[in-house]
């Protein structure tokens, strides 16, 4: 048993270091619609915040734990949108950290009077780094005391900058919207130690439209559904999203299947210049919800006004969350 205790020891370092890694991801797909493509910066026409804060598997001890701010807005002078992202990751109780910041255009391409395309390209410099007081080492390990000696490694390596470059493209029309994405395209090395660890690209495809219920009653409300369907690939990763969501004046609920992983579950008010919402997991994999905690996210927006959006402009028609 000791024997094989060690040998998982050695497994497990091994995998940290040279697996190759996937991106954290957010449910409330378009409460953070920068991550999910660039090209939909400037997208809302006058300035929009963003903030995203997402705790999955809070049950585990290893949990993930990640944030996220982003500013965009279009400028009429450009023909498009500019925007700011920024990213933190924390894994394994700060183990690992991860952090980007990033700057996006997107430019603007009016097609025709009832079609437009967005091209957005993102650079941004990430930071990884490896706290390796956190790690622990088979020669750390008493036979019946378990983790009491110091390890007789030495610290090597443990913090990399690296640049890292994506590009996205969507199209829309008035109640309906497509996009294409790929991040990492320069496949930047990502070792924090020794060697070469690339980090692989990921392509996202999503697509989604809205479809009017009825007219706006006398409380100024008006009902809509919006069937999205959102893809991801990344290093022989698939993920399949397929969900919907309910708007019905200032209110959102959206329910979510991601292919065998999670039901996501999500309410948020959007009162045209404040929202917040709220998501949560279902776990349904061999990782079963009692386990791992599901995963909560929390959203904030704040929209503001302006005087660049040209009176022409035409908003997407994508959810809030």
């Amino acid at each position: 048993m000791k024997a094989k205790q060690f040998y998982l020891l050695i497994v497990f370092g091994w995998m940290s270091f040279n697996a190759s890694a996937q991106d954290p991801q957010f449910t409330q797909f378009y409460a953070n619609p920068l991550y999910l493509n660039p090209a939909f910066a400037g997208s809302h026409g006058c300035p929009r915040f963003a903030a995203n804060y997402r705790n999955e598997w809070p049950s585990l001890t290893g949990n993930y734990v990640t944030y996220s701010v982003s500013y965009d807005q279009y400028f009429k002078t450009i023909s498009g949108g500019i925007g700011v992202i920024a990213t933190h990751d924390q894994q394994g109780q700060g183990t690992i950290f991860t952090s980007s910041l990033g700057l996006i255009y997107s430019y603007h391409l009016k097609v025709n009077r009832k079609f437009s395309m967005l091209f957005g390209a993102k650079a941004a410099m990430t930071n990884k780094y490896l706290n390796w007081d956190k790690l622990t080492f088979g020669d750390m390990i008493d036979p019946r005391r378990g983790f009491i000696y110091n390890t007789g490694d030495v610290p090597r390596g443990g913090s990399r900058y690296f640049f890292d470059a994506s590009a996205g493209l969507v199209g829309y029309s008035k109640h309906f919207f497509f996009g294409v994405a790929a991040n990492h395209l320069n496949m930047p090395n990502e070792s924090m130690i020794v060697g070469e660890s690339k980090l692989p690209m990921r392509f996202t495809g999503h697509m989604g439209a809205e479809i009017k219920l009825g007219s706006k009653s006398k409380y100024d409300n008006s009902a809509s559904i919006m069937p999205n369907v959102i893809y991801q690939y990344q290093n022989g990763f698939q993920e399949i999203s397929i969900g919907t969501y309910v708007k019905y004046g200032v209110f959102n609920v959206g329910a979510w299947y991601r292919n065998r992983d999670a039901f996501i579950l999500s309410f948020g008010v959007n009162t045209g210049k404040f929202k917040i919402g709220y998501s949560y997991d279902v776990t349904v994999s061999k990782l079963n919800n009692g386990v791992s905690g599901g995963s909560h996210e929390v959203s904030l927006g704040l929209n503001l006004n302006c005087k660049d959006k040209p009176s022409t402009f035409k908003t997407i028609s994508c959810p809030s969350f």
